[in-house]
C-alpha cells in the first residue's frame, strides 16, 4: 500500500501572524502548571529539551512518499515562540510558582534554581473555590463575592489587569486545577441565557471551572480543560464560544494509563483479538491523588477513563470479541509516591480458537512530566486556532485528551493513531498542503507512472 494524498487548497485558512506576547492564564498553580512554566523557561535558556511536545519536536511529512518533505510543526504553521509566552494564574493557596514547584517535587532543586526568578514572579491571584466541588482541599487564598456572576466579574478584572500589566497581545486559558465532583448536564447548562441566569442565582450546577471558562470565553480568550470536570463541554458555553468566535477544547489531559490504553487497544482491535477483561489501577501521591481520594471527584475521573475502551473497540459492532469484557478502574492515594504515578494493567485477551492470553503493563510514569508538554501544545494550538478563525469545539485536538469533546451528534474518536492523523491533517489543511490518507495502489511496480499521471490530471482538472 502507498501513502496517497488528497489536495484541498480551498480549505486553507488565512492565519494571522503570531506577533507580540501571548498571555497564558492558568487556573491552578500546582504541579502541572509549575512544571510547564519552569520547563518553558529552561528550554528557552537552552538548559533542557522539549521532549514530548509535538509543537517543538515533531516533523510532519508533506507530499508523496516518492518525494517527501519533513517539516517541523513550528515551521509549517505560525506558532507563538516560547520566549513570547507570559504566565499568570490563580490558586487557592498563596504560594508563588517557585514555592509551589518546590513543594510539588517534580523537578530537582538545581533545575528550579535556574528559573527561580521567573517562577517567583508568578504570584497567584485568589482563586474561585467552593469546597462542595473539591472536598479534600481547604482553600486559604480564595475570592469572596455575593454571586457567581460577581466571581466571574472578579476573574475578568484579573484578566484585564494581567493584559495591561504584561502588555500581552493575545491570551489563552488552560484549566490545570483539581478534579471537581462528578456532575451531569442540567437545564442550567443547556443555553447561554439559562447559564447566565444561573450565575446570578448561584445555581449549584455551576462549578468554579465553569466560571473560569465563562470569564475567558466572554473576553474572547480560547479555553482548554485539562481535568475531567463538566466544564466547557456544555451547550451554554459552546454557544458562547461560537458567539465570541473562540476555540475551546477538552477534556482531561491524556497522560499515563489512558495513554497506554489508546495505544494498546487499537492494536488488539486491528488484529481482531478478543478481550475478556481489563483491570487498571493507579497509585499516586500528589495533590491530584489526594483530591481523587474523594469518591465524588474519583467518579469524574472514572467516567473520563472508562469511555476509552468502548469507543475504540466498538462492542456494538464486534459483539463476539468485545461485547462482554469486564473493565475495572482503581486510583489509590499513596503519599510516598508523590508525582511519580504508577499504573498497573492486567489485560485478558482471547486468540485463535478461543485460547486465553494475557498482557501486563507496569507504567512507572511521572504525571506532570507527561502533562506539561501536552499543556504547552494545547496553549500554542488553541492560539493558532484563534488566529485561523476557528471557533467552538476543536476536535482535532482530541489527541491530547482522555475524554475528547465532539459535536453533539458525533461520537468522539479515542484511537490515538486516528487522533494523530486528524491533528496533522488539520495542520496540513490550514496551510493548504495535501492531506495524507495512506491509501492507493500507485507505488506497485509497473503502475507508478500511470497512477502519478492520473493523479496530476485530477489535481489540474484536466481529462
Amino acid at each position: 500500500m502507498s501513502d496517497q494524498t488528497s489536495f484541498y487548497p480551498e480549505l486553507a485558512k488565512d492565519i494571522a501572524p503570531a506577533r507580540g506576547r501571548l498571555g497564558v492564564l492558568l487556573p491552578g498553580i500546582g504541579a502541572v502548571s509549575t512544571t510547564l512554566v519552569a520547563g518553558v523557561h529552561l528550554i528557552a535558556k537552552g538548559l533542557a529539551r522539549p521532549f514530548g511536545s509535538l509543537t517543538q519536536m515533531q516533523r510532519i511529512r508533506l507530499g508523496k512518499r516518492t518525494n517527501p518533505r519533513f517539516v517541523p510543526v513550528h515551521e509549517l504553521v505560525p506558532l507563538a515562540k516560547l520566549t513570547d509566552l507570559v504566565f499568570g494564574g490563580w490558586d487557592i493557596f498563596p504560594d508563588n510558582a517557585y514555592e509551589a514547584a518546590r513543594a510539588a517535587g517534580v523537578l530537582t532543586a538545581e533545575m528550579l534554581e535556574n528559573v527561580k526568578e521567573e517562577l517567583s514572579a508568578i504570584e497567584p491571584w485568589p482563586g474561585v473555590f467552593d469546597r462542595s466541588y473539591v472536598r479534600r482541599l481547604e482553600g486559604t487564598h480564595v475570592k469572596s463575592a455575593p454571586t457567581k456572576r460577581h466571581l466571574a466579574d472578579l476573574l475578568i478584572e484579573d484578566i484585564e489587569g494581567f493584559r495591561s500589566a504584561q502588555r500581552v497581545d493575545r491570551a489563552v486559558m488552560l484549566w490545570c486545577g483539581s478534579t471537581e465532583v462528578y456532575l451531569q448536564p442540567s437545564a442550567t447548562h443547556q443555553t447561554l441565557a439559562a447559564f447566565e441566569k444561573g450565575l446570578e442565582k448561584n445555581a449549584p450546577e455551576i462549578t468554579p471551572s465553569m466560571i473560569y471558562a465563562y470569564a475567558a470565553i466572554s473576553q474572547g480568550i480560547p479555553f482548554g480543560n485539562g481535568a475531567p470536570n463538566l466544564c466547557v463541554d456544555i451547550p451554554a458555553l459552546i454557544e458562547l464560544a461560537h458567539e465570541k468566535k473562540v476555540p475551546v477544547a477538552g477534556k482531561d489531559f491524556k497522560t499515563g494509563q489512558t495513554l497506554m490504553k489508546t495505544i494498546v487497544a487499537p492494536g488488539l482491535k486491528a488484529r481482531m483479538l478478543g478481550l475478556e477483561g481489563w483491570f487498571s489501577t493507579n497509585i499516586l501521591g500528589n495533590r491530584d491523588g489526594e483530591v481523587l481520594d474523594d469518591p465524588g471527584s474519583f467518579r469524574s475521573k472514572e467516567v473520563s477513563k472508562a469511555s476509552v475502551l468502548d469507543a475504540i473497540l466498538q462492542p456494538e459492532i464486534y459483539e463476539e470479541l468485545y461485547g462482554r469484557y469486564f473493565h475495572k478502574i482503581r486510583i489509590e492515594y499513596y503519599p510516598p509516591r508523590g508525582d511519580a504515578k504508577e499504573g498497573w494493567d492486567n489485560i485478558d485477551i482471547v486468540g485463535w480458537l478461543g485460547q486465553p492470553m494475557q498482557i501486563k503493563i507496569n507504567f512507572l510514569c511521572r504525571d506532570s512530566i507527561l502533562a506539561a508538554p501536552v499543556a504547552l501544545d494545547l496553549i500554542l494550538f488553541l492560539d493558532l486556532a484563534q488566529r485561523a478563525g476557528l471557533a467552538g469545539i476543536q476536535e482535532w485536538l482530541s489527541f491530547y485528551f482522555k475524554s475528547p469533546m465532539s459535536r453533539a451528534d458525533l461520537k468522539p474518536e479515542h484511537d490515538l493513531f486516528i487522533q494523530h492523523l486528524k491533528l496533522t491533517n488539520t495542520l496540513r489543511i490550514l496551510v493548504g498542503e495535501e492531506v495524507l490518507d495512506h491509501s492507493g495502489l500507485d507505488y506497485y511496480e509497473g503502475e507508478a507512472p500511470a497512477a502519478e499521471e492520473e493523479l496530476d490530471r485530477r489535481k489540474s482538472g484536466t481529462e
